[in-house]
């Protein structure tokens, strides 16, 4: 499973950067600021994700997604659970796959890997073949709130209300 110390941390910052998030990267050992899940998942608070290099850097993406998807009210008072609904959830998972593409030496092929060996679940029994054939409802949702556009290619842009 890919981490934060086997991608550039040039690289994600700049992918942060590019969306007005600030990459935080933490000491190893210590509990991740904001994390969720714990251990070395990466956390959110507001405008920022933090990490350590042993994060996942599907957790990374993902987190980066939540804050991206979730609404301004929402990520003003952000810090630890993204909340959301189910399809917003989707959403999530689409965009991060999106962005993988966005850093050295991940790649969407490679993340959906990493995603199923960490225990994501689609209905369809993997992560790729959820984004192949059944995500169409994330897409339209992603749409909808200009997160991607018409071609499928993430915007760059937080959604607003």
């Amino acid at each position: 499973m890919l981490q934060v110390q086997d991608v550039p941390a040039a690289a994600l910052r700049d992918l942060l950067s590019r969306l007005g998030l600030t990459l935080v990267i933490e000491t190893r050992g210590e509990p991740v600021t904001g994390s969720f899940w714990g251990d070395s998942e990466a956390g959110i608070v507001a405008h920022k994700v933090f990490v350590r290099p042993d994060t996942p850097i599907h957790s990374v993406l993902h987190e980066t997604c939540h804050t991206i998807c979730m609404d301004e009210q929402r990520r003003a008072g952000l810090s630890r659970d993204a909340g959301g609904d189910d399809l917003e959830e989707a959403a999530v998972c689409y965009l991060q796959i999106l962005l993988a593409d966005f850093l050295p030496g991940v790649g969407r092929e490679r993340l959906m890997r990493d995603m199923d060996a960490w225990g994501y679940s689609f209905r369809l029994g993997s992560t790729a073949l959820w984004f192949a054939s059944d995500a169409d409802d994330a897409v339209a949702w992603l749409r909808s709130h200009g997160l991607i556009d018409n071609t499928g290619a993430p915007t760059f842009s937080l959604r607003k209300t």
